[in-house]
């Protein structure tokens, strides 16, 4: 496998500027490393460099969550706040019923991007959770719709610390990192600066963000870990073992990784490239007729893609820290997994030869959420949307970017002009009342 090659050649034509690669086949472990961690400092990316994992932390929480579950602590069908009293969004009837199950699968409903810095102290979690009662709208009904939610990892990662009698970070360490044998991870900038780690970049001028962690409130949802690739292996050699560590160590309950790969709920149709379903935690893919489960991760500059085939035995964990990251993940990921799975990865939705027909009165008008407003108005052939930062987001880009989309059909529209290397791809679900991006983003 000519993993190096690849990568290089990945992150030079998408303005990569460090990257680092995992894979796991044939029962043995390929690295490659690219780039500088940091443009300002010119140190070199190695294999061990930790990047941020983003929202890849959910598979860790969800882990944490199915321990629980299997040591007979947690029903998944039984409302959070059963364990949880404090939990409480705006609406009275979802506080009392949303489960478990809907929160490992994001069908809660509540908003699902509430990232309200509550400082770095070990309160930050449960001063989101009260938050939540007078901040947190509700969406749609709990289980009526699949609606990306890192809040919901959130409410996850408090019911973890309350069974385990501290902090998410403590249950982290305790039940996960030190059981599998973790070496190159951390879960505050005080133990990451013990390692080679990533800045992260502007995807257009390349230079280093001022900013380098989320807040802490949503740790165990994205904003804080970041890790080597080679422990991303790790996590996914456990679950094709069965909840088997390295050294042996059961970490999960036999089955559990099974459990967690049941369907759920589907997602909303936006590219046979993207995920199909999810599961408890798990992004679910459907490549070449094979089963694929994995999950992405974005936050300041940097990303993830975490991707593993049970059928093949094969594992492959991708970090980038700015330019072009989702183009080169999927530059990565082709030709491995060509090689490694015999997979061919579906082709994301480009803008078609010819247009087709849509109905604009369904999707003209304004969408709002806690991260960022859309604007839709009707132009020629198309539409013109306008997203405006709004909280964090707009801390990090401040200006709303506008894009032409054009129809595909059937209510999904695709960018004319790619962002991040790729087309973004949209949809308007339910008559018009939400503009769906993995996120369902309800009408003003």
């Amino acid at each position: 496998m000519d993993l190096q090659r690849w990568v290089e050649e990945a992150a030079a034509r998408h303005a990569v500027p460090g990257a680092a690669v995992a894979v796991w086949a044939g029962g043995e472990l390929f690295e490659a490393a690219t780039g500088v961690v940091n443009r300002d400092t010119g140190v070199a990316t190695t294999t061990d460099s930790v990047f941020q994992i983003g929202s890849v932390t959910k598979i860790w929480t969800a882990a944490l969550v199915m321990q629980l579950v299997g040591e007979g602590l947690v029903d998944l069908d039984a409302p959070v706040r059963r364990y949880l009293p404090e939990f409480g969004v705006v609406d009275p009837v979802a506080t009392e019923t949303v489960t478990v199950r809907q929160l490992l699968s994001h069908s809660g409903g509540f908003d699902g991007d509430l990232f309200e810095d509550f400082g770095r102290g070990d309160d930050a979690l449960g001063r989101l959770l009260e938050f939540m009662h007078t901040g947190a709208r509700q969406v749609h009904p709990p289980g009526a719709l699949f609606s990306y939610a890192n809040s919901g990892f959130c409410v996850l990662g408090a019911l973890v610390a309350k069974f385990r009698g501290g902090t998410w970070e403590a249950a982290m360490r305790n039940h996960l990192l030190e059981p599998l044998g973790v070496s190159h991870m951390a879960l505050f900038a005080d133990e990451a600066i013990l390692f080679r780690a990533a800045a992260g970049h502007r995807a257009g001028d390349g230079r280093v963000l001022p900013r380098w962690q989320l807040p802490r409130s949503n740790a165990p949802a994205c904003a804080t870990p970041c890790a080597a690739p080679r422990e991303l292996i790790r996590l996914g050699r456990m679950f094709l073992a069965d909840g088997v560590a390295e050294d042996g160590t059961r970490v999960l309950p036999a089955g559990t990784f099974a459990r967690m790969l049941e369907p759920q709920i589907d997602t909303p149709d936006l590219g046979r490239r993207g995920a199909v379903r999810w599961g408890l935690g798990f992004s679910l893919f459907d490549w070449d007729g094979v089963p694929v489960a994995g999950h992405d991760g974005g936050t300041l500059g940097q990303s993830a893609c975490w991707r593993l085939v049970p059928e093949r035995d094969v594992i492959i964990a991708t970090s980038a820290n700015g330019g072009e990251s989702g183009a080169f993940h999927d530059a990565v990921l082709a030709p491995v997994l060509a090689e490694t799975a015999g997979l061919t990865v579906p082709a994301r939705l480009l803008p078609p030869a010819e247009p087709v027909p849509f109905e604009p009165d369904r999707c003209v008008g304004a969408f709002e959420s806690p991260l960022v407003r859309f604007d839709v108005r009707a132009v020629d052939g198309g539409l013109e949307v306008t997203a405006t930062p709004r909280g964090v987001a707009a801390a990090v880009d401040d200006e709303p970017v506008t894009l032409r989309y054009v129809a595909l059909g059937g209510d999904r529209f695709v960018a004319a002009e790619a962002q991040d290397g790729v087309h973004p791809v949209a949809a308007f679900l339910h008559d018009g009342r939400y503009l769906f991006h993995g996120r369902a983003v309800p009408r003003v």
